[in-house]
């Protein structure tokens, strides 16, 4: 599969070989032409250990309102994966979750503020919830417009990964 993936507006040529879907997410990849061996697996939703030529790598993956934001080692990037064939189909329109849509938390902590209300119209990407995992705050987002149909969580609860923190309409 070959991709183009603007990181913090850079350009970058990703290929990654066919085995990646049938070897547990093991693969030859080349980035920007250099070869590389890579694996990479889904550790809880949106957090992804990766091993790169022997390096290691937590990564936490979250939809944004264009393309994603992708955190590693404390450092914040926003990514967009040009497909050309995604792009067809879509016709280049943004892209945005349809119908109603669960916001979970990314990984286990502390909700510390609730930053919308229900009833509330929201934006895509707008920060829902902020929650604390080890001494770091993460604005969980919304991945669509739309009206906040529920929260279910409060200040001060502590939630699991992947647990629905609100639900978006």
């Amino acid at each position: 599969m070959k991709l183009t993936i603007e990181l913090d507006g850079k350009t970058r040529a990703i290929e990654i070989g066919a085995e990646a879907a049938r070897s547990n997410g093991r693969a030859r990849c080349t980035i920007d032409g250099r070869a590389a061996e890579a694996s990479a697996i889904e550790v809880a939703p949106g957090i992804y250990s990766i091993l790169i030529e022997g390096a290691a790598y937590e990564a936490r993956v979250e939809p944004d309102t264009t393309g994603l934001r992708i955190t590693i080692g404390g450092r914040e990037y926003l990514a967009r994966i040009r497909d050309p064939r995604q792009w067809r189909r879509n016709r280049g329109g943004a892209i945005e979750a349809e119908g109603s849509q669960r916001v979970v938390a990314p990984m286990p902590g502390k909700v510390v503020r609730v930053l919308v209300k229900t009833g509330e119209a929201v934006d895509a990407g707008k920060g829902i919830v902020v929650v604390e995992a080890m001494k770091m705050q993460n604005e969980v987002r919304s991945p669509k417009s739309g009206k906040i149909e529920r929260i279910l969580v409060s200040e001060g609860q502590t939630v699991r990964a992947g647990e629905v923190l609100a639900v978006v309409s």
